[in-house]
């Protein structure tokens, strides 16, 4: 039987400092997708995991639009910030803006906008207010054999025409040490055959899928304004099945540690934090 986080404290909504906008003029990447009911809960909702399918989905498209597949194929991803303003219900067609808010010549954090107009059919008769959710991603570059290596010029010339911000630096967001002894039990976490890519990793959408399963238990952070950071902190080797995953809910926050067995560090970290305020008609320019 699921347990349900305590609530530690009754600390308000953080003040978080909102993902930037494109710089005036600058050059970004658009497209749009139909959102699939596959990706989806109960409710309609677009869920964190369909979230990161359409990051995936609109980063291999950039890239080819921008003619570097051939150039700067391989990436990897080492967090991921998912600010959810206004939830992206189905049915529906998201449309996604990419671009580069930061780089450096091995990385870059990759901004990515989501919003999509409300629609109704004989299933949601009753759709929510127009979705809208920001992104960013810390993507870094690296070579065949998995290495961070430098950008090629025209990859790094693209991500500079994007950008102010050119001396980008790794600083850790998720920083609450693992806690010695879970405040409630840990929930173990089966993996599948299904979750891992052709490279061995297990996909993105997966870790997702892991806060999904936790966020049903706070239904209060889930239904509101709300930012989750995941930063990805070592590989779990595709021949996994079991993780385990350690909680803690403090006041307006939920803490993720997702462990593997005879690792003492996370493989993965991860923070919800409901946001204040409500979306207005500025912030969905």
């Amino acid at each position: 039987m699921p347990t349900t986080n305590p609530v530690i404290g009754s600390a308000p909504s953080r003040d978080i400092t909102p993902l930037s906008a494109p710089r005036p003029g600058a050059p970004h990447f658009d497209t749009a997708y139909r959102i699939r009911t596959g990706d989806i809960d109960s409710s309609f909702r677009l869920r964190l995991d369909g979230v990161a399918r359409l990051l995936q989905d609109v980063a291999t498209d950039n890239l080819a639009a921008t003619g570097h597949t051939e150039t700067d194929p391989f990436w990897i991803i080492r967090r991921t910030i998912v600010d959810v303003r206004s939830p992206i219900e189905w049915p529906g067609t998201v449309e996604l803006s990419r671009w580069c808010g930061a780089t450096s010549s091995r990385w870059s954090n990759m901004r990515v906008r989501m919003t999509s107009r409300s629609e109704a059919d004989a299933f949601n008769t009753d759709p929510g207010p127009d979705g809208l959710i920001d992104t960013e991603g810390f993507w870094i570059k690296v070579n065949d054999k998995g290495l961070p290596s430098r950008m090629s010029d025209s990859m790094a010339e693209t991500a500079a025409g994007m950008t102010d911000e050119l001396r980008l630096r790794w600083v850790a967001m998720n920083t609450d040490p693992l806690p010695e002894e879970p405040s409630v039990p840990d929930r173990r976490h089966r993996l599948r055959v299904t979750d891992f890519d052709p490279f061995e990793h297990l996909n993105n959408a997966a870790y997702w899928a892991m806060v999904e399963d936790e966020l049903a238990e706070h239904p209060d952070l889930r239904g509101r304004p709300h930012r989750a950071v995941i930063e990805y902190l070592s590989p779990i080797p595709h021949t996994t099945r079991d993780l385990t995953v350690r909680r803690r809910r403090d006041g307006d926050r939920l803490l993720m540690w997702i462990l593997q067995e005879g690792n003492p560090k996370p493989a993965a970290t991860v923070a919800v934090t409901a946001l204040a305020g409500d979306v207005t008609a500025a912030d969905r320019l």
